[in-house]
């Protein structure tokens, strides 16, 4: 603030004051200090200081702080002494730009250093900078990157908003798709068990509960099991009684006949290429092979279903292996042809065995035969 001569407040900019009046920074460490020339020597500041040339900035730091404290006029101690503490601040000033200077020298020397033994690269270099975009000069060439890289960073924004609205607009659809669903499973729940509950009144009011061997009689406990819901298994009794089953047992039977059936499927197809395997029969034996994983895929489809229905865990069903099914088939496959040639070998037999028991009637036979007619000769009378 500056006053005129009719006593007006003017306000100066700092731009306003001259360049001499403004204070000049020197360094220490990482802090801008003012200007201040100090009238002693470094030697005589570090005595002050009670240090030693080459101590760190946290003993010089340490000292002052001490000293400070002693000679501090605002202290309140009696060793207040207001020169003694503008001599250590003046001493702790000099020893901080000392510092300041020679690590500023030492830096600059070792830059030196690393910049004899760097390798100067060829002009042409500079070139290859820039991602290989734009041409021209090389300030031209910095302009046109820089554009390059914010046109980028643009396109990579927008295609980030992009998926990111995507991924909402699917999470949504896939929302509404299930609350679809679950209404239309409620809606399908609630008019069942209307229909049930209006074909029990009928008939009731017909009078078909009234034969009953159980009426009025309390539900016997399908199973005393505490984790088996007794409810779902009075029902299940109850049907299984009137000659209905479960739909859980129904898709069971379901998955074991139709296993046995690829199965015995498998090992007849084995053996109607019989052996050798040439190429043309490998063909076809891998394309039964890959028909018979895509069935097997089927009805591991169908295994999950079941597991979620079955009201009991132990009953629940583990997915069938397409390889070891493949493989199993072929062991039995072996196993028959095995199996034949052992019975093809033990008819051989039987049949030797049968024709040598022939040939063994027939000459007893002819023996016994030929017995009869010298007893014959010898009985006629002689003439």
């Amino acid at each position: 603030m500056l006053a005129n001569t009719t006593g007006h407040c003017l306000t100066a900019h700092q731009a306003m004051i001259p360049r001499i009046l403004k204070p000049f920074p020197y360094m220490c460490g990482s802090r801008m200090l003012s200007g201040y020339k100090p009238k002693s020597n470094v030697k005589d500041s570090y005595k002050i200081l009670e240090l030693e040339e080459g101590c760190s900035l946290d003993d010089i730091r340490n000292s002052y702080r001490n000293l400070a404290k002693k000679y501090h006029p605002d202290s309140g101690s009696s060793t207040a002494d207001p020169e003694a503490f503008i001599k250590v601040e003046d001493a702790y000033r000099v020893v901080l730009s000392d510092v300041a200077n020679k690590k500023k020298s030492k830096e600059n020397k070792e830059e030196e250093e690393e910049d004899q033994f760097k390798t100067k690269a060829p002009q042409h270099r500079h070139y290859l900078s820039f991602e290989g975009v734009g041409f021209g000069t090389p300030s031209q060439r910095e302009k046109q990157y820089m554009q390059f890289r914010v046109d980028r960073a643009t396109e990579q924004v927008l295609e980030y908003r992009k998926q990111k609205l995507e991924s909402q607009y699917v999470a949504t659809d896939l929302m509404r798709a299930k609350d679809v669903r679950e209404s239309k499973k409620v809606k399908i729940t609630q008019a069942v068990e209307r229909l049930v509950e209006d074909l029990i009144q009928e008939s009731m009011a017909k009078g078909d509960f009234d034969n009953l061997s159980g009426k009025g009689k309390p539900l016997q406990k399908f199973s005393d099991c505490p984790h088996i819901d007794p409810m779902t298994h009075n029902l299940n009794r109850i049907l299984i009684d009137n000659g209905y089953q479960p739909e859980w047992i129904l898709m069971q039977k379901e998955i074991r006949e139709t296993i046995e059936r690829l199965r015995k499927g498998l090992v007849a197809s084995r053996s109607k290429l019989g052996e050798p395997m040439t190429p043309y029969r490998q063909k076809q034996w891998n394309r039964i092979c890959e028909q018979f994983m895509e069935d097997i895929r089927k009805l591991n489809k169908r295994i999950d279903s079941f597991n979620l229905v079955v009201p009991i865990l132990s009953r629940q069903m583990v997915h069938f292996s397409a390889d070891k099914e493949i493989l199993r088939a072929q062991k039995t496959y072996k196993a028959l042809m095995e199996n034949k040639e052992a019975s093809d070998s033990d008819t051989k037999e039987e049949e030797q065995e049968n024709v040598k028991r022939f040939e063994i009637s027939i000459a007893q036979k002819n023996q016994s035969e030929d017995k009869a007619g010298d007893e014959g000769k010898l009985v006629l009378p002689e003439k």
